[in-house]
């Protein structure tokens, strides 16, 4: 046998398993048409201009988003970004429900990034929460002129007919037509106005909430066909891996690549611009290394001799800053919630119960790490890119190049993992840069190390709460301080959250006390901070959801009674009642996602019946539960946790609730809840990156812990409440009440209070 090392290709290697990964593709819809999903090598992939041309094509086109050909082929435009979430599920089964096609003939394509298609953005679990009403809005509009020229056509009403199965049907003389036979006729007729559409009755929607819809990647996903950022290619291309400077705010003092240009394979060394503060998306400067291959570009990388100059982030340590927030957090910040008079509710109070909680730096780390390829030529820049958001990309391109947007096109493919970190463009820029640089196109490829070393963080933290309580227990006061350089710090100078930071967990939690006041407190920046799943949740939710559980304990009382005490009755509170001049409510009208204290206490009861709370103590099980409103949905997780037989911790079964409205995709929803809890597992028992020296002292996942298998529930039940109200955000609201449940959960086990992620570090696990 030969010594030479194989190289076994991804691709290949999934391929090569085709009988076997059949296997996994059961349950999918079977239908010839289904093969050729817009994905992957070997189905059908649009070319870059292909959404164009399709424009062009004879047919129906009432908007960007849907097309009729005459064959009878529906192109549907998803113009969110595919993260494994499975959105590609859901906006073109909302559209192709509303319009009334059949999915065996719906073609789905990916939307580049263009401002005719409105937000792109994937991030904010918005993706059907904003645009609900809208994308049905879209295929009403074809559904309508098909109509309308069926209708001419057999010189009746339009409202005596109906759009199903693919056809235009007039029961009163059981005739029909097939959308492809109408589509040229009803392009000639006028594009209703929006005002003038009016959507299907909800019973009518045969596919949203069902329970059977598939995945409709899944095929591609499981026979390796599937495209993401790294399997792209295009001729005389090179790939160029950069060393960046360890510190933000850094930049390179002296560099000797004559080493580097010895490596074979090695073409061209290329200095990046250096960046200035505030630092956005730009690129983070360095030292680019291009080559023909990758390994060629990481040997030449590391060959560089660059001497830094740190810059002004080189004192930043992560203990004596959390030591900082914590005195922050002493000290009185700026009061932006205020309820009664809680000065003197605590003058009054039988006791008190206060705590102070720290939550550090936490790192996305997508398991496909950033990449990006661009072409440059003609005066023209193309790109493709997993990105979340192709419009920032485009705008960030256009800047670095000096070019106009319109001359970039930003080409998306399948994300292997976002979390927020794929939002930020400065990857897709640089990819930019070089290849300009270069003359040739370029593909930067990000390592491990390198995202987790630059990568923009979800932001450290430090609250102190106390809580006043009446002769009978009950919480009088509520005094609620937190500390965090917040995601504004990334585009502008301000050192301390504000009014639209404090949303998230702090403003708009309900609770039944009659003297509330909460301050933001001062922090500064030293590292990119940038958007996370589920963001300043994560840890608001562990202060609150652990301080509610301490008070419980103080006054022997069970937790979930306390929950709920806390909650209150149902009811509705305004601005008034909450204690705040605005709320931002994740960008929703007040009117249409009130903060409803009746749906977090249903979610608390549901969840806690699921799980028999009542009976915890019989089998010898600890539980720990918390709740959280978050993305206007309402969710409850309790989290059960049993001594293994080494006689440490094992987080044994899991129950989450979720209130998120009406639900597109109830399987898509119920898997982003079971992923809600890993992720939430794995923030809380193992998250945290440090920083000496200003620069990030983690390198991989040797150092860097995530869940594995031994981690996680044996079981993971999801429970979706029924609804017919607004959608709501489904991808990232499960997070925020994980971490709370599992530290109340080790209290409940182990009587060892835990106030700071992550937890293992005081478990000595």
């Amino acid at each position: 046998m030969s010594d030479a090392p194989v190289l076994v290709r991804r691709r290949a290697f999934l391929v090569g398993l085709g009988l076997s990964t059949g296997g996994l593709a059961l349950g999918l819809l079977e239908d010839p048409a289904l093969a050729d999903e817009p994905s992957g090598d070997q189905g059908k992939k649009p070319p870059p201009a292909s959404q164009a041309e399709e424009n062009r094509l004879p047919g129906l086109n009432p908007n960007p988003f849907v097309h009729v050909a005459a064959d009878g082929t529906v192109t549907i435009v998803c113009h969110r970004s595919e993260m494994g979430q499975g959105v590609r599920s859901s906006i073109p089964v909302l559209i192709a429900d509303e319009l009334g096609a059949d999915m065996s003939r719906v073609v789905v394509r990916q939307a580049v990034g263009d401002k005719k298609y409105g937000d792109q953005n994937t991030d904010g679990s918005s993706s059907i929460r904003k645009f609900y009403d809208q994308l049905r809005q879209v295929g009403a509009a074809a559904r309508v002129m098909l109509v309308a020229a069926a209708a001419k056509q057999w010189k009746v009403k339009p409202e005596t007919c109906e759009v199903r199965d693919h056809k235009v049907h007039h029961p009163p003389t059981k005739r029909s037509l097939g959308l492809g036979e109408l589509a040229d006729a009803a392009a000639k007729l006028p594009v209703p106005k929006p005002e003038e559409i009016k959507l299907r009755p909800n019973r009518e929607l045969t596919r949203v909430n069902s329970t059977t819809l598939p995945l409709l990647d899944a095929q591609a996903y499981v026979t390796g066909t599937a495209v993401f950022g790294a399997d792209m290619k295009l001729p005389d291309m090179l790939i160029a891996v950069i060393a960046r400077p360890p510190v933000v705010g850094g930049k390179v003092k002296r560099v000797d690549s004559a080493r580097a240009l010895k490596i074979p394979g090695v073409k061209k060394v290329i200095e990046m611009p250096t960046p200035k503060a505030p630092y956005g998306f730009q690129p983070w400067g360095g030292v680019a290394v291009l080559a023909d291959n990758t390994w060629a570009a990481m040997r030449g990388r590391a060959a560089l001799d660059i001497t830094w100059d740190h810059g002004d982030n080189a004192s930043y340590d992560s203990v004596a800053y959390r030591d900082g927030l914590l005195a922050s957090v002493r000290a009185a910040g700026t009061t932006l919630r205020n309820v009664g008079d809680v000065d003197a509710a605590f003058t009054k109070a039988a006791r008190v119960v206060e705590a102070e909680y720290t939550v550090p730096h936490l790192a996305q780390m997508p398991m496909e790490p950033p990449v990006a390829i661009a072409r440059v030529a003609g005066g023209r820049c193309e790109v493709w890119a997993p990105t979340q958001h192709p419009q920032a990309a485009r705008a960030e391109i256009a800047r670095v190049l000096g070019m106009k947007e319109a001359e970039v096109t930003v080409n998306v493919t399948l994300l292997g993992g976002g979390f927020g970190r794929k939002s930020k463009a400065d990857f897709v820029s640089e990819a930019a840069f070089l290849a300009r640089e270069a003359g040739v196109p370029v593909r930067v490829q990000w390592t491990r190390d390198d995202d987790l070393k630059h990568c923009y963080y979800n932001t450290v933290n430090a609250q102190r709460i106390r809580a006043g309580l009446d002769e009978r227990g009950k919480v009088v006061a509520w005094h609620h301080r937190t500390a965090f350089p917040p995601i504004g710090t990334t585009f502008a100078d301000v050192d301390r959250p504000t009014l639209g930071d404090l949303q998230q967990g702090v403003l708009d939690v309900a609770l039944d006390v009659p003297n509330i006041r909460a301050e933001a407190c001062p922090a500064k920046a030293h590292v990119r901070i940038g958007w996370y799943r589920s963001v300043y949740n994560i840890f608001h939710a562990f202060a609150i959801g652990s301080l509610i559980d301490e008070i419980a304990h103080a006054r022997a009382a069970d937790p979930r009674d306390v929950w709920l005490e806390v909650i209150g009755p149902a009811r509705v509170l305004g601005l008034p009642q909450l204690g705040i001049e605005k709320l931002q409510n994740y960008g929703e009208k007040l009117e249409k996602h009130p903060v409803d204290a009746g749906r977090l206490r249903r979610v608390v009861e549901r969840v806690t019946e699921a799980a028999k709370w009542s009976g915890r103590k019989k089998d010898g099980r600890a539980f720990g539960l918390a709740a959280h409103r978050s993305f206007v949905s309402y969710t409850a997780v309790v989290l059960a946790v049993v001594p293994d037989k080494d006689r440490k911790i094992r987080i044994d079964e899991a129950w989450i609730s979720m209130d998120a409205g009406t639900v597109v995709n109830q399987e898509r929803a119920r898997a982003q809840m079971e992923g809600a809890v890993v992720m939430g597992i794995s923030n809380a028992m193992f998250g945290g990156i440090t920083m000496k020296g200003g620069a990030v002292e983690q390198t991989n996942f040797r150092d860097v812990r995530i869940a594995r298998i031994r981690d996680v529930p044996r079981k993971i039940h999801v429970d979706l409440v029924p609804s017919d109200g607004p959608p709501c955000g489904v991808g990232e609201p499960g997070v925020p009440p994980v971490g709370p449940a599992l530290a109340n959960a080790i209290f409940s086990l182990t009587g060892q209070r835990i106030r700071e992620i992550p937890l293992a570090r005081a478990l000595g696990v």
